[in-house]
């Protein structure tokens, strides 16, 4: 039997970052007006397009600093500078669905763990995305 910390991570061959798609995964609840609002302890996500128009942001803490956001959306969704990075050949290109979940969770996660996060994998592998760049709030 194999040791777990002896197994191959991945299981296919891995591309350089300039051969890559790349999306981005936030934890901000960002969403588009004509998507459901983000509640308390909401573990679904919503698809978002790549760009920072029409993005609302619904992170629900009352210690998040909304400003940052505000004054540059890229601080939290930072798709213009993944467009300035494939632009210069760094990344291969950028994905045209992104993800955004709540953060703000409570202490069970396993609808998100059995059921929102894998879905939200496949959205993003269906789209040949490649690498995910996590923007944590």
């Amino acid at each position: 039997m194999t040791n777990a910390a002896e197994m191959p991570a991945f299981n296919r061959p891995i591309k350089s970052l300039s051969q890559s798609k790349v999306a981005i995964v936030t934890t901000a609840a960002l969403r588009l007006a004509d998507q459901d609002k983000f509640s308390g302890g909401d573990q679904s996500f919503r698809i978002l397009p790549p760009t920072t128009e029409g993005l609302i942001l619904g992170q629900i803490s009352p210690n998040f600093d909304r400003s940052g956001f505000i004054i540059d959306p890229n601080v939290i969704f930072p798709i213009d500078r993944l467009s300035e990075m494939a632009g210069e050949g760094l990344i291969g290109s950028v994905a045209d669905r992104h993800i955004a979940f709540l953060g703000a969770q409570g202490e069970s996660l396993t609808t998100m763990e059995l059921d929102t996060g894998p879905a939200a994998a496949k959205v993003l592998k269906d789209a040949g995305v490649d690498v995910v760049l996590l923007t944590p709030v």
